[in-house]
């Protein structure tokens, strides 16, 4: 391997990048208690309204627009707060029972706003004072007491159920709702995307190929088809200037090996400018392309320089990945939309010695999972693709990854798969491609086999952190299968 350049010390790569701004996932949330209480307990509306407050507060502080209609002790009031629910268009209403309540109260917030519900019941400390208290005192307690009636009214009206207990200021009970939360993320992220889908299928990959009605009749997002001719156009009009001020850009994110041609890097850098405004003009959230190309035509050329952009594209937030491949892009806007990055993956080798299965893919990646600054790397031939050009090449970051799919059954049912595993050291290849060594804790050829076993198809986003659970939430929220290896 030639040593890299180096130019000193190095700026954190997505701090030069500019993240892509998008549609705030929105709660709701409505709080309750039966009204029957207050006048016979004077004192315990206060004290369930402060703790109202200190649930809206902590919703508040969670990337996420909140709209809290306020406290509802009766079911005309459960009706009107319905209402504005149905209105706010949310991603996840939150119930929070404060004590009992009559499911009548919340039925209608449920059956009206067509949005997933999450029920919560936070009594106020970890037990009761049971020698002082009196029976005003307990009621603040009773939150759980409804919990069983609502979800069996939620059954019976064919809702799906989903409830957190637990007391007010328990960080546990805290950490499963912001499961929760980020599962809202995700559908958020889903229910309101435009993928962007260029030029043909990788001829053969039959998994690849995808229904493109099946993404908004399930998540309700849209698929706009383009032309590479789409990108051609707006790659003539990139100037000189925007070309070398992307060339000094990628200089600041990459280390650049001495194979870079000078001649690919900027052709690179000019596709990056026309595929920034491509997106922009189309307002896309992911791409998806692929072009076979013939002879070195400019089809082909286009299709050979997306490597550069569509890396930068993916660290702002906006996953491209080449192949075609719809819905691995669609797989990493979800671990994108709740942080944890999402490199377009394949399985490239085992190291039964080590107990790893080695990872990762050539072509774009989520500069976010780098465990060193990207390396951009010249090559000649991209392997099973026609063209030539620079290619990005690091490893992953060591620790704990999830991997993440989108399945499509044999009667067009889509499914998250997923699986957690940890990054650790060990050789790589150097080849241009992103890699990483990932240890399942089993014999690699059984994870295999039981990986391949779900339907995950030929690629998947690899994610950091453990995230298998938010994954399994996100897929109950969006109402499709979760299977887990």
């Amino acid at each position: 391997m030639t040593p890299p350049t180096s130019t000193g010390p190095r700026t954190p790569v997505l701090d030069l990048l500019d993240p892509v701004t998008r549609r705030k996932t929105r709660i709701g949330l409505v709080a309750g208690g039966l009204g029957t209480y207050w006048p016979q307990f004077p004192g315990l509306l206060p004290q369930l309204q402060e703790s109202t407050r200190y649930v809206s507060e902590r919703f508040r502080e969670m990337d996420a627009e909140v709209t809290d209609v306020g406290f509802i002790s009766d079911a005309q009031e459960g009706a009107a707060a319905a209402e504005r629910l149905r209105q706010a268009d949310c991603d996840l209403i939150v119930l929070f029972l404060t004590t009992y309540l009559t499911s009548s109260m919340v039925l209608p917030i449920a059956q009206r706003s067509h949005t997933p519900v999450l029920v919560i019941d936070l009594q106020p400390t970890e037990k009761m004072d049971h020698a002082s208290f009196d029976t005003g005192a307990w009621l603040a307690y009773c939150g759980q007491c409804p919990v069983p009636e609502v979800g069996n009214v939620f059954r019976r009206a064919g809702i799906p159920f989903r409830s957190v207990s637990g007391w007010l200021r328990q960080e546990a009970a805290w950490e499963r709702i912001g499961q929760w939360i980020r599962a809202a993320h995700v559908r958020a992220a889903l229910r309101h995307a435009r993928h962007g889908l260029m030029g043909h299928l990788y001829p053969g990959m039959l998994d690849v190929s995808t229904d493109l009605t099946l993404l908004p009749a399930v998540f309700g997002s849209h698929v706009e088809i383009l032309e590479f001719d789409d990108l051609r156009h707006r790659v003539e009009k990139v100037t000189d200037a925007e070309t070398r001020a992307r060339m000094d850009l990628a200089r600041e994110v990459f280390t650049l090996d001495d194979t870079v041609v000078e001649e690919d890097f900027a052709w690179g850098a000019t596709v990056s400018v026309a595929l920034d405004r491509l997106v922009e003009d189309f307002g896309l959230d992911t791409l998806a392309y692929y072009h076979r190309g013939l002879d070195g035509e400019q089809h082909e050329r286009l299709g050979a320089g997306m490597i550069l952009g569509a890396s930068l594209l993916t660290a702002r937030g906006v996953p491209a990945t080449g192949e075609y491949e719809l819905r691995t892009t669609v797989a990493q806007l979800a671990s994108q939309s709740i942080g944890a990055g999402g490199s377009f993956t394949e399985i490239q080798a085992l190291d039964f010695e080590a107990g790893v299965v080695e990872m990762g893919h050539d072509g774009p990646a989520h500069l976010a999972v780098s465990a060193r600054d990207p390396l951009l790397r010249g090559l000649g031939v991209y392997h099973g693709k026609r063209g030539w050009g620079v290619s990005v090449e690091f490893d992953v970051r060591h620790g704990p990854v999830t991997l993440l799919g989108l399945g499509q059954d044999a009667d067009g049912t889509l499914s998250f798969i997923a699986s957690e595993g940890t990054v650790v050291p060990g050789p790589l290849l150097e080849i241009g491609n992103t890699t990483s060594r990932v240890d399942f804790g089993r014999d690699p050829g059984e994870w295999v086999d039981a990986w391949s076993a779900t339907g995950v198809g030929h690629h998947w986003s690899l994610s950091v952190g453990h995230h298998a659970a938010d994954y399994r939430a996100a897929a109950d929220l969006l109402g499709i299968p979760y299977r887990q290896v």
